[in-house]
């Protein structure tokens, strides 16, 4: 057992009495497991910092800065919403404005796609960090995801004004967004594990991970309303998990006019569930060389 204490140096019963108890870090055989879940709230200082880190370098020394996050869903929903809104003439749900509806999807898609992008290279990235130091590596890609939720929040504040532009008001199910919000979150964390373990050790995956999201965004209904699916594949569609996430943002932001496939969004939740069990103990099992592999 390796134990570090605090300083003995002289000091006067009022000094030791302020003095801020220091943490002792206690390496022994089959503690980080029994401790794991305890050490990532002792760690939540440094999850903040990684955190604020990438935040602050995200759009650093690019010439338009933080628009990026508004340009690029702002740009493709315009593309969508020419290509299968006015040439290919798919429906909206009920009487929705054609470019809400695929901005609606657009929003849960890039919170999904961001995540699974930006997590899976932030162990390689923090290699240096991960060699050096004990610390539950899984901060790392959470912190990597929390740009995303950044990304996401101010998109939702363009939605909320092309709402406004298109006289739409909200109903009571916006009440219920932040848990699709959590949910997106959980669907894209999952993978993200997964990848993020896979890119330690083979680093095919910086390719591979930008061909899934990209693939992805045209199996997945952002440009297009689920409800065009024909219903005897709309639930082996559903196993998508993305599908129940981009449904549900739908029906809470455009009310009566987006019914939810409740069978098919209960088998997207099961698909996350599964996801999200595997993703952990995945990354679980190889954490511990994490350090060797990178």
């Amino acid at each position: 057992m390796i134990s570090s204490t605090a300083s003995t140096e002289t000091e006067t019963p009022a000094e030791q009495s302020s003095r801020t108890p220091r943490r002792v870090l206690v390496l022994e055989a089959g503690r980080i497991d029994s401790d794991y879940w305890v050490d990532l709230w002792r760690y939540r200082d440094l999850f903040a910092i990684l955190a604020w880190r990438d935040i602050a370098v995200r759009y650093k020394q690019t010439v338009i800065g933080g628009a990026w996050a508004i340009l690029r869903p702002l740009v493709t929903m315009i593309i969508f919403t020419i290509i299968f809104g006015r040439l290919a003439k798919f429906p909206s749900d009920g009487d929705a404005p054609y470019p809400v509806l695929v901005f609606a999807g657009m929003l849960p898609w890039f919170l999904f796609s961001s995540i699974l992008a930006d997590a899976s290279q932030s162990l390689v990235s923090n290699a240096n960090l991960v060699g050096k130091v004990y610390f539950p590596r899984i901060v790392i890609p959470a912190a990597a995801a929390m740009v995303a939720i950044i990304d996401f929040l101010i998109n939702l504040a363009l939605l909320a004004a092309m709402m406004l532009f298109y006289g739409m008001a909200p109903s009571w199910r916006m009440l219920l967004l932040p848990g699709f919000v959590l949910l997106a979150f959980l669907a894209s964390f999952g993978p993200a594990l997964v990848v993020t373990s896979l890119n330690a050790k083979y680093r095919d995956f910086r390719f591979i991970v930008p061909f899934i999201v990209q693939f992805g965004l045209y199996v997945s209904p952002v440009g297009f309303s689920s409800a065009v699916v024909p219903q005897e594949w709309r639930l082996l569609y559903s196993i998508n998990p993305v599908v129940g996430v981009i449904d549900g943002f739908r029906w809470c932001v455009l009310g009566g006019d987006s019914p939810l496939y409740v069978p098919g969004f209960l088998l997207s939740i099961a698909v996350v569930a599964g996801f999200l069990i595997i993703g952990f103990r995945y990354f679980r099992r190889t954490e511990r060389g994490l350090a060797d592999l990178l």
